[in-house]
């Protein structure tokens, strides 16, 4: 029974979520618009001046890359509402109820996860628009797309733990800021073989260049690719780590 009262419970604070972004549609729409507008900046202005090692069309290349980078976009309405919601006494008032202390934060991970997921279609239906398209089977597109997800929920669980220790959203500004360099240090808009060897290599261990280059490969995308246990690992240890810290974090708020 402890765990259908867990299930039971995340989904009403999921509901509480969702019921907020019903009545507050405009920051939701930014951020469907924001990723595609990235795209079309880089597939029409940018796109005539980039060269895809081994030849390919860079289009076909960029899109593996900003459905990753679209997994890092948005956290930071995630985290600030965590934030928010402790800061205002609202996290408190959960902690008296007779609810899974886990629920809170698995209603709110939940909730992120469904707008990860319309957020994602959005981008395929641009992508579709311009010109990208898969060339495998639709076995291996349904793993590229639960290989994005997975590489969302673990970033999530991070912002989760990150916004329940810093406990304010204004000290969560510099995070945001963060996300750009993390994502042009990667493989998401260019080859990390045409970056300095040193540069390359970190950018070729970045968590969002693993989960790129599976996609091009199960895409069938030109460009750098790699395999797919790297796009596993990474999330599985995010999660292995800032899950259980979140949680316990939540429990330890005075």
């Amino acid at each position: 029974m402890t765990a259908y009262w867990m299930v039971s419970d995340s989904w009403i604070l999921t509901r509480r979520t969702l019921l907020h972004w019903r009545n507050q549609p405009g920051q939701l729409i930014l951020g469907l618009l924001f990723p595609v507008m990235v795209l079309l900046m880089f597939a029409y202005l940018f796109g005539g001046a980039m060269a895809v090692p081994g030849g390919g069309d860079y289009r076909e290349y960029l899109l593996p890359g900003m459905f990753a980078l679209t997994m890092a976009f948005g956290l930071e309405n995630t985290y600030t509402a965590v934030a928010t919601d402790a800061q205002r006494g609202v996290t408190d008032r959960f902690r008296t109820m007779p609810i899974s202390a886990a629920a809170v934060v698995t209603g709110r991970s939940v909730a992120d996860m469904l707008n990860a997921a319309v957020s994602l279609a959005v981008l395929v239906g641009c992508g579709l628009a311009v010109g990208w398209r898969w060339h495998h089977g639709a076995g291996d597109a349904l793993l590229a797309v639960a290989l994005l997800l997975l590489l969302r929920y673990a970033l999530l669980w991070f912002g989760i733990w990150l916004a329940l220790a810093a406990g304010r959203p204004e000290t969560l500004m510099a995070v945001q800021i963060l996300v750009w360099p993390l994502a042009f240090l990667s493989s998401v808009f260019t080859a990390p073989e045409t970056m300095p060897a040193w540069l390359g290599t970190i950018a070729a261990w970045n968590p969002l260049s693993a989960t790129a280059g599976a996609t091009r490969e199960l895409f069938g995308n030109p460009g750098r690719s790699g395999p797919v246990w790297p796009a596993v690992v990474w999330p599985l240890v995010l999660l292995a780590v800032f899950g259980p810290l979140a949680v316990r974090r939540f429990r330890r708020l005075t």
